[in-house]
């Protein structure tokens, strides 16, 4: 196990490149199960999530080729076997794979999703649709069966904006018999993604990215090339690294319209912040506002960057109110940003955070992906050396986040934690 050592107050300049898009790669990956034949996705990040999904495509009898940024992947000789434990345990978009191969085998054994902890997230919806489908659903030993003579298109309304079961649906209905319609799906940009991969692979998808998806069944898809959209959880977390240590910080390969909703915010803080087509130029504000924010599905304020922007929120003058309508568990990282003198006190799904605050260096634990970052955005304004455990939570959505940082300034790295470390934290 490592810990990242962050010793603040060092300001930021230069570029930093996004990489592509964690929440796309998890779901591209399992979609190419339904092919016939080689598939290559250009630009994926260099994560663990994309690493033990492809020990999964392995598991089943695929090939995984990846060098860091491209992976070939053959589905040709795959077969249905049972994944009920081990690697699926480690990742929540981990049931993507039951989508992918419901719709190429008409049957699936996968165990329930694992990853971050951050509250309840059921899959009912996932479910909803596969049954609608045809499906014969039912959860045996911590496992969910999936089983179907066969699967037909049928009109599915989620009752809550979900894109894990929109994406799933998409996977299971692309090679259904006849029309589905997917009725308040979700609009993501990794949504349009994972449909454009589909196309290209001979899928009839239309109205991705709107909130009603139209999906004709064909009876294969076959392989084929595609590039991935650069992250925008990335993007954001480094946009807002920026606004709070940043002299000229270039934020390169992102598309804008995707972090619309931040940049608004960052505005309304006092954060200066220029976009052109796939660049973003941020520089800080050493009077920063306080604002109030609220998580919403696309194309609003996004859960992922909630934890990030309430340590950045610390340094602005005044009280802020952070709501997270999505996941309301999701204020694991207060308790670590009141450990280096942060204001915030938590009420209900909301958190209040009065500022100034200057924040004090401290060991500190990361709890799940974002909060990780977060604690890596306080370790960067914060006075004197933070020591971040939990490093294996960043390292599922942030390709080579350290060197990146240090690109542009940042006194960060890595070591090893001793024995003793370990256990500390493991008794925390």
């Amino acid at each position: 196990m490592e810990k990242i050592k962050i010793i603040g107050g060092d300001p930021l300049q230069g570029m930093v490149k996004v990489s592509g898009a964690k929440n796309s790669a998890v779901a591209l990956i399992p979609a190419t199960i339904l092919a016939d034949s080689p598939v290559t996705i250009e630009g994926l990040p260099n994560i663990s999530d994309v690493r033990i999904l492809g020990d999964l495509i392995e598991e089943i009898g695929g090939t995984f080729h990846f060098d860091g940024k491209k992976a070939v992947i053959d589905p040709s000789n795959m077969v249905p076997m049972p994944l009920p434990n081990g690697k699926v345990k480690k990742l929540r978009a981990s049931y993507y794979l039951m989508g992918a191969m419901l719709g190429r085998f008409k049957k699936a054994v996968v165990g329930l999703p694992g990853g971050c902890h951050l509250g309840p997230r059921p899959i009912d919806q996932h479910i909803k649709g596969f049954e609608a489908l045809g499906a014969k659903v039912t959860n045996e030993q911590g496992a969910i069966y999936l089983r179907a003579e066969e699967l037909r298109g049928a009109r599915i309304f989620l009752d809550v904006v979900s894109v894990g079961a929109t994406i799933n649906i998409m996977l299971a209905a692309v090679r259904a018999k006849g029309r589905t319609i997917i009725e308040n799906a979700a609009k993501e940009p990794e949504i349009i993604d994972v449909a454009t991969l589909l196309s290209n692979m001979g899928a009839n998808i239309k109205g991705a990215g709107t909130d009603v998806i139209r999906i004709d069944g064909v009876e294969k898809l076959s392989g084929c090339r595609h590039s991935i959209i650069p992250d925008r959880i990335e993007a954001g977390t480094y946009m807002i690294a920026a606004a709070a240590m940043g002299k000229e910080v270039i934020i390169d390969n992102v598309i804008p319209q995707h972090v619309e909703s931040l940049i608004a915010k960052l505005r309304e803080m006092g954060v200066h912040i220029e976009t052109s087509d796939d660049q973003i130029l941020v520089s800080s504000n050493p009077d920063l506002k306080a604002v109030d924010v609220k998580t919403l599905v696309y194309p609003g304020f996004p859960t992922d960057l909630q934890q990030p922007f309430t340590s950045l929120l610390t340094k602005a003058r005044g009280t802020s109110v952070v709501t997270d309508t999505i996941y309301s568990a999701r204020f694991k990282h207060i308790d670590e940003l009141r450990r280096m003198n942060a204001n915030i006190k938590v009420e209900g799904c909301s958190a209040i955070i009065t500022g100034p605050s200057q924040l004090q260096g401290a060991k500190v634990k990361a709890s799940d992906l974002r909060a990780g970052a977060a604690l890596v955005i306080a370790g960067l304004m914060a006075e004197g050396l933070t020591e971040i455990a939990g490093v294996e939570h960043i390292d599922r959505g942030y390709s080579n986040l350290v060197e990146k940082l240090a690109g542009i300034g940042a006194t960060i790295w890595r070591e090893k934690m001793t024995d003793e470390e370990i256990e500390q934290v493991k008794n925390a």
